[in-house]
């Protein structure tokens, strides 16, 4: 690829990620060297969760980081009592979650949700409530969760209760029968249906058709000081969003994310959702649309697609009525246009 000096980058832009399988921009921008045919120095800076991204952006650590939109709202609101100037300039994705459940909550009784408070109201024996985990609380799994949870008439709070852990840690907080299930991104769903300790009833695909996924949060600061460079890397990730979208590099990509330095787990497990089918654990389903990275406005950080996120956390009792957020000012459509206008031909 040849480099294309569209910006002379300081050093470094301090990029962070979590390992899932939406890393895949970032992590494919910089394995293909993507970053650097845009004329950026990039250090990618893996975390564990959405937490330490939080207090990272919050604390200056961070210039930038594929994150849950959640966190932009969170920051920008102050709703860790430290307001934080954030900017959405590029979505990233849309949908790559599911929910997963414990083989202890048996598919035939269960199926996608129907049976589960019926099985809760006459066969629950563990001397706990029903637990469930989801990444953040201000993250799509957590809204998902909460509204699944309601359709299939069950009250967060009253008869379940949802946790909040770092998206690696689920699988084995399942298997030691801490939690009884979770909405995460993948590979963490495949991870315990694969080993025979979960299963799938529903993914986020099938909960919210075209729901937007992970956007790229980038300091106010950084926009400020560095609008050049803010503005190349999102052309960047946007390129990079387009090649992960090709079903023709789909075996690269699998590669790249088992590596340590991204998701570390087996290509069989990767290949479950990102491959032609997804074993959800009570059969087969079409995994075509599992993960979307590019295509139509997908990448476009609208003002609807802030306001589904929006909507799902007053819908979850995570905002009043009457809180507004400043959806220009957070999500950049000019930012984006900028970005589109830089993307190098394919």
């Amino acid at each position: 690829m040849d480099t294309f000096n569209i910006v002379e980058s300081r050093s470094p832009i301090r990029l962070g990620f979590v390992p899932l399988n939406d890393c895949a921009p970032v992590a494919v921008a910089h394995e293909l060297g993507i970053f650097k045919s845009y004329g950026l120095n990039v250090r990618l800076s893996r975390q564990p969760g959405w937490a330490t991204v939080r207090d990272m952006l919050s604390y200056g650590e961070l210039d930038c980081a594929q994150s849950i939109a959640g966190l932009a709202f969170y920051l920008a609101l102050g709703l860790n009592k430290l307001r934080r100037e954030i900017a959405v300039p590029l979505v990233l994705s849309a949908h790559g979650n599911a929910i997963t459940l414990t083989r202890d909550l048996p598919p035939e009784s269960i199926r996608r949700g129907e049976g589960l408070a019926a099985h809760l109201a006459h066969r629950w024996r563990k001397n706990r409530p029903f637990t469930v985990a989801a990444a953040h609380r201000f993250s799509s799994h957590h809204l998902l969760l909460h509204s699944w949870l309601r359709r299939h008439g069950i009250q967060p709070g009253r008869d379940a209760e949802i946790v909040f852990l770092p998206p690696p840690l689920m699988p084995r907080n399942l298997a030691a029968g801490h939690i009884d299930g979770y909405c995460v991104g993948e590979p963490w769903n495949s991870e315990s249906i694969l080993s025979g300790q979960g299963w799938c009833p529903a993914t986020s695909a099938e909960l919210a058709t075209g729901h937007p996924e992970k956007v790229l949060l980038v300091t106010g600061e950084f926009v400020t000081e560095f609008r050049d460079e803010c503005i190349a890397l999102g052309a960047a990730l946007l390129h990079a969003c387009r090649v992960c979208q090709d079903p023709n590099f789909r075996n690269e990509l699998i590669t790249i994310l088992a590596k340590p330095a991204y998701t570390g787990v087996s290509t069989t497990t990767l290949r479950n959702s990102l491959g032609p089918t997804f074993d959800s654990g009570r059969g087969n389903l079409d995994a075509s649309d599992f993960h979307l990275f590019y295509g139509g406005d997908l990448n476009c950080p609208s003002a609807d697609k802030a306001s589904w996120f929006l909507s799902g956390m007053r819908g979850a009792g995570l905002l009043p009525e009457t809180t507004a957020a400043p959806l220009t000012r957070l999500y950049r459509q000019d930012l984006y246009r900028s970005s589109e206008k830089l993307l190098l031909p394919a």
